[in-house]
């Protein structure tokens, strides 16, 4: 610790020395021993110790517990401290208090007393020590009993400039823990006007602090943004001599530019204000021009500050996504950097125009640099850079460049690095198949990614494949001819013979008059895969043998030979000895009209949504580009659907920007069904249903499915939840063959409510046609515990007549748990802490239906918990451990069910660190087992 001038507390160094000299660690313990019992008989025997002394030992004892060691006294002595007018002895015992005072201590109303008395003194200095240390403890006593002090402190024109700044940083800390410090009203008005402040000190603490409350309460706090663009405006157009003691490197406040920048990005649109979006506009076009300036420094200080202020400013117009011409000219400053000796620079670019490439005024302009962005994903020497290059390259991507960048990127695969090389296959095989205008070539590209990527090829990829091909007669006999000629290579991946076996199986008579790939042929080129695959290919390679059968009878006996060797022990595995001893007994007992029929061709599969799409998206969550998401199907050749393709297409671009969660509205050949079959985004078909379906309960344990139905109306939803925050996408589907008029989805949500559970919703257009289907998007943000759901009360008109009903959303507080991993020995110790009567809570319950631990251990799964194996001692008991993310606090909650089979009873327990909490869960589970 650095002395003091005039007071250098010797006998602290002498203490801090002989500790650094101990030998052992039983020497130093000796020596700290020593020391606490001198510090302790002093604290009690000598009533005459003056202030310097008192802060001396107070620094010994905090220097003692900085090594690890518990302190239980020398408390008073540091209360002492802080009423002496000397500021060190104030400082030490501040610090004391901030770091070893429990905010649940006897002495913490003579520390508030203390406090208060500080934060009154006239000295600038004793206010700012009182102010850190209520910043330091942070507790929701601290903001209680303050929230009348701070407030005035940071509007009033008697206060000083340098306690202002300390009071809005102090008031943000105290507004993370306890949102309703902050008071409404007039007071909404003074604290904006900070922005307005002539210290650029005041105004940078006071950005922070309105950035925080924006995002609790943006409405209420909208007129900062006037006031943000004009001071930024200022900032701006000011040379770094009009703001000489806020310059950083010849770059007029940096730190406060950024701030106020992304102060504006929580609107959008930021402004309707004519006037004031002129005045932005021209403030982000002064920034890019500056960018394009020679710097003033060759530092790098220089570079950064000024570089951080033109990324913000990209972001905020990335965010807008309304300035055509600002848009181009961010793409061309980021193309710029792609060439930056800089690798921060290169990846920054890189991270940027990925968001632009989802921009339809920046598209186009971003695929320019396709030819360099193609170049960093192969030659930089940096992992992320390469990685963030096929990110740019995945986004850039649309029909006009399709099959040149899937070739570049199936070139760089066979070298790519490891950790890149899963995401690549799926980007890969997402592109071949959205903007595939052939069908062969989509084959080509999936066959040659199993080729140079085998290992990374999921089943989703392979999955895929087979589906487009049963499903398009016109490129079966190719994808026959082609994966035929794969399977002779001498090296072939097993995912390969996957995708040979099905497809030969299928469709190998397309290829069979060819002596060269002859049913005998097709058959001994598979087999001699058999004995290299695991169990799993070789009950498909077994099943392919009996479709060949129906196919070729004429190598019947070559087949039912291997039949006869896999049916007996030879095969050590019963599911294959099982399968080769019935379908040989199927060969030899059934007619050939029997075995056409059980064999006959896979009928075509429903078209719907890719399932690799949503790999990619639990792999990358935030990083899938939205444009990816318009057209999530996977889309016929463009010379099929070219007389439909332009009906809906204004349409759908116009809810892209509002697509965040691949939630995408079928494209228009799905809306123009033949039959008018409703196909749900969520993969299932359903047919006439008079009979209305509708169960809120069962997405306690589920995000996806159909959450309401009847003879006019199905309703889907889906959802993703991250932390405190969750989206939802629901999905009107017309069952009818008229229009609904006047539909309008509107929310039931109590404004108190709301204060707990924040939920926005988009319109939606007012007519929903005649078997067409509208999606919805909602955002939610849990602010604290809440009970119940909201409601949404669904109104429209059918054949003239008014329709009505309510449906409550699955929007229950287990949709923001995040899963927690423990022991069973720190389980049971949290358990064990959470004994408190207002910590729990428990029902015991007769089972709904004959006792199905299975089945509850798929809800529990299900419930947003960690089910925690191989905890409880009891096997038949099951346990979980979770944490509700709310934006004030983190509650910790604990699970455990104990069945009863003789009683045919459940035993449910709750514990959790709010009372609120315990009762909701309990609630939500009781009647679900």
């Amino acid at each position: 610790m650095a002395p003091v001038r005039g007071d250098g507390m010797r006998g602290l160094a002498v203490f801090i020395s002989d500790i650094r000299n101990c030998k052992s660690k039983e020497a130093e313990v000796k020596r700290i021993n020593k020391e606490l019992a001198n510090i302790r008989s002093k604290f009690k025997g000598d009533k005459t110790l003056d202030g310097y002394q008192k802060k001396k030992y107070v620094c010994k004892l905090l220097f003692i517990f900085l090594l690890g060691h518990d302190i239980d006294f020398g408390h008073m002595e540091a209360v002492n401290l802080l009423s002496s007018n000397k500021y060190s002895e104030k400082q030490i015992g501040y610090l004391f208090i901030s770091v070893l005072v429990n905010t649940n201590s006897d002495l913490i109303r003579l520390i508030i007393q203390s406090i208060k008395n500080d934060l009154q003194s006239r000295n600038p200095v004793h206010v700012n020590l009182a102010l850190q240390c209520i910043a330091n403890i942070g507790s929701r006593d601290m903001a209680e009993s303050f929230s009348n002090e701070i407030p005035k402190l940071l509007v009033s024109g008697d206060t000083m400039d340098v306690v202002k700044q300390s009071a809005a940083l102090c008031l943000l800390r105290l507004f993370r823990s306890s949102p309703d410090i902050i008071p409404g009203g007039e007071w909404t008005s003074r604290i904006i006007h900070l922005l307005n402040d002539q210290h650029m000190g005041v105004v940078t603490a006071a950005t922070s602090l309105i950035d925080a409350l924006v995002k609790r309460n943006p409405d209420e706090y909208k007129g900062c943004v006037n006031l943000a663009v004009s001071r930024l405006s200022r900032i701006v157009t000011a040379s770094y001599t009009d703001l000489q003691d806020y310059t950083y490197y010849f770059v007029p406040a940096p730190w406060l530019s950024v701030k106020l920048l992304r102060l504006l990005q929580n609107y959008n649109p930021v402004t309707e204000e004519p006037g004031v979006r002129a005045r932005l506009n021209e403030t982000l076009e002064t920034i890019l021009n500056k960018a394009q300036e020679p710097p003033k420094s060759k530092k790098v200080q220089h570079s950064n500050a000024k570089n951080a202020v033109l990324f913000e400013a990209i972001n905020l117009i990335i965010h807008s996504d309304s300035e055509p011409n600002l848009l181009v000219r961010a793409c061309n400053q980021l193309g710029q950097f792609l060439s930056n000796r800089e690798t921060n620079l290169r990846y920054l670019a890189l991270e940027s125009m990925c968001h632009l490439a989802t921009s339809e005024f920046s598209h186009e302009e971003v695929k320019k640099h396709q030819e360099v962005v193609i170049l960093s994903m192969k030659m930089e020497k940096d992992v992320s850079v390469r990685q963030m290059a096929v990110d740019l390259l995945y986004a850039m991507c649309d029909r006009a460049n399709a099959e040149e960048i899937v070739q570049e990127m199936l070139n760089y695969l066979e070298t790519a690095d490891y950790s890149i090389r899963e995401e690549m296959v799926l980007k890969v095989a997402i592109l071949a198949e959205k903007y595939a205008t052939d069908y062969t070539w989509y084959v080509d590209v999936i066959l040659n990614l199993i080729r140079i990527a085998g290992d990374y090829v999921s089943e989703e990829v392979w999955y895929r494949v087979i589906q487009i091909v049963i499903n398009r007669e016109e490129v079966q006999g190719y994808a026959a001819k082609t994966v035929f000629e794969a399977l002779q290579a001498p090296a072939c991946h097993e995912n390969m013979v996957k995708v040979g076996g099905y497809i030969l199986g299928e469709f190998g008579n397309l290829i069979a008059g060819d002596s060269r790939s002859a049913p005998l042929v097709q058959f001994k080129l598979l087999h001699s895969k058999y004995h290299l695959c695991s169990p799993m290919t070789r009950a498909l390679l077994l099943s392919t043998y009996i479709k060949f059968i129906n196919l070729f009878p004429e190598i019947r006996t070559n087949i039912q030979e291997v039949f006869r060797q896999h049916s007996n022990l030879r095969s050590a595995d019963a599911e294959l000895q099982q399968r080769a001893s019935e379908y040989l007994q199927l060969s030899i007992v059934a007619s050939t009209d029997v075995l056409a029929t059980v064999l006959e061709e896979m009928p075509s599969f429903p078209e719907r949504e890719s399932s690799i799409l949503t790999v990619l998206k639990k792999k990358k969550p935030g990083r899938v580009p939205e444009n990816e998401i318009r057209e999530s199907k996977s889309p016929a050749p463009t010379s099929v659907v070219q007389n439909n393709t332009h009906v809906n297409h204004n349409k759908l671009n116009s809810n892209a920007n509002a697509d965040l969660l691949g939630l995408s509205t079928p494209p228009s050949n799905n809306v123009n069904n033949t039959n008018n079959t409703l196909i749900d985004v969520l993969g299932d078909i359903y047919g006439n249903n008079n009979a209305a379906v509708y169960n809120t309960k069962k997405f306690l344990f589920k995000n996806n499915g159909v959450l309401f139905e009847n003879e006019m109306l199905q309703i889907g939803v889906k959802s993703e939840f991250r932390q405190n925050l969750g989206r939802l996408g629901l999905f009107y589907g017309n069952k009818t063959q008229v229009a609904l008029s006047n539909f309008n989805p509107v929310l039931q949500w109590s404004a108190e409510d709301a204060l707990k559970l924040n939920v926005q919703m988009k319109a939606v257009e007012p007519t929903l046609e005649a078997g067409a289907q509208i999606q919805q998007l909602l955002t939610a943000e849990c602010i604290e515990d809440y009970a119940d759901a909201p409601t949404i009360e669904i109104s429209f008109r059918y054949n003239g007549t008014q329709q009505k009903f309510s449906i409550k959303l699955p929007l229950s507080v287990n949709k923001f748990f995040e899963p927690t991993e423990m022991n069973a020995e720190s389980f049971f110790a949290r358990w064990k802490n959470l004994s408190g009567e207002q910590q729990r809570s428990q029902k015991v319950f007769k089972a709904q239906q004959p006792l199905d631990l299975p089945g509850a251990r798929n809800k529990l799964m299900g419930f947003g918990m960690q089910l925690l194996d191989n905890v409880d001692p009891n096997p038949d008991n099951m346990v979980c451990a979770g944490i509700i993310h709310t934006q004030t606090q983190q509650v910790g909650c604990l699970l455990r069910l104990e069945p009863n089979k003789q009683a045919q009873m459940f035993r449910l327990t709750i514990r959790a660190s709010k009372e609120t909490v315990t009762r909701e869960i309990c609630d939500l589970l009781s009647d679900q087992f």
